[in-house]
């Protein structure tokens, strides 16, 4: 796959992930692209009460021509939506693993 293929790809992945937090009144849910520097973000920023909400769901780049993961607080697994879209196993790096690590999955290593 080309990288702007990837870039739509994560997109629409991200938005898709993004509408579906929408039922929160309290916490509102965000996107942020980067697109100069491919980086694409959804998080939650509001209130419960007197507790402070804040904190990013997904988080993932594109670096030498792969997809890295640096976070994934989705259920189903980012990874799993990119190789379903037809995104080489070769081309995905779960950045929150240790490289160590890395090597024991079926996805690339960085």
């Amino acid at each position: 796959m080309e990288i702007e293929n990837y870039r739509k790809l994560i997109q629409s992945i991200v938005e898709k992930h993004a509408d579906d937090n929408t039922d929160d009144r309290e916490v509102e849910t965000q996107i942020a692209f980067d697109l100069k520097r491919d980086r694409y973000l959804m998080f939650h920023v509001g209130w419960r009460g007197e507790r402070r909400v804040f904190g990013c769901v997904i988080h993932i780049e594109i670096k030498q021509g792969k997809i890295w993961i640096q976070r994934d607080g989705t259920e189903v697994g980012i990874a799993n939506e990119l190789i379903e879209a037809g995104v080489p196993k070769s081309d995905i790096v779960l950045g929150y693993r240790s490289p160590y690590m890395r090597q024991f999955t079926e996805l690339a290593v960085g």
